[in-house]
């Protein structure tokens, strides 16, 4: 790809989506949620820091701050590697397939790209649970002011995760490696087991704290 996605204003990220191109598709949409979620995470701990309520919590503030930082640029970084992965697939689905040797060189060309279409969206999806839990912590000591930006982040991370998960899900049929068809399943497994009441905790104590 000549130009990362990443980059593009927020507009024209928007209507690129909507166009009939595949790339960027849900894939950099979900890694783009999640890096939002984490940039939420980020801005309230600023909020928090320094206030006299937050006194006893510095310390944990720092480390979700900290945390916070590095996984919006990983997830910002994955909206592009997610965009490129998803874009090897389709061009190596174009190979000309008419000779043996074709057949063969579109074969591997197709189990590699699949290879990096199922490993983008599973690296989105696992940052995407580490914010979902920096958005848990920060739940309990972030700045009561800025409570309701917690729980926007939490939606947002619980999408990122659920999102990837399907990007993972969809490529999975056409992997011929049945190690990297089972590792992968057995990821996306774990992925989801308890989000839902991960994220049900979370917006429990936001709840609580809004009233």
């Amino acid at each position: 790809m000549d130009e990362r996605v990443v980059d593009a204003p927020v507009r024209e990220f928007v209507e690129r989506l909507a166009t009939s191109n595949p790339v960027p598709g849900g894939g950099s949409a979900a890694a783009l949620t999640g890096a939002m979620a984490a940039a939420l995470v980020h801005m309230v701990v600023d909020l928090s820091r320094g206030r006299p309520a937050a006194a006893d919590h510095e310390s944990d503030l720092r480390e979700i701050g900290v945390a916070a930082a590095q996984f919006q640029s990983e997830l910002l970084g994955l909206v592009d590697g997610d965009a490129a992965a998803y874009a090897s697939v389709v061009q190596a689905r174009r190979l000309p397939r008419d000779t043996e040797l074709e057949q063969e060189t579109r074969r591997v060309q197709i189990a590699a790209a699949l290879r990096d279409a199922i490993r983008s969206p599973l690296a989105i999806a696992r940052a995407a649970s580490e914010v979902l839990d920096l958005a848990t912590r920060l739940s309990r000591i972030g700045s009561q002011n800025a409570i309701s930006d917690v729980g926007v982040a939490a939606l947002l991370a619980a999408s990122a995760v659920r999102g990837a998960v399907l990007n993972v899900e969809i490529n999975l049929p056409y992997v011929t490696d049945d190690a990297l068809r089972a590792k992968a399943t057995s990821a996306v497994e774990q992925l989801r087991h308890g989000l839902a009441e991960r994220e049900a905790q979370i917006q429990e104590a936001v709840a609580g704290r809004l009233r």
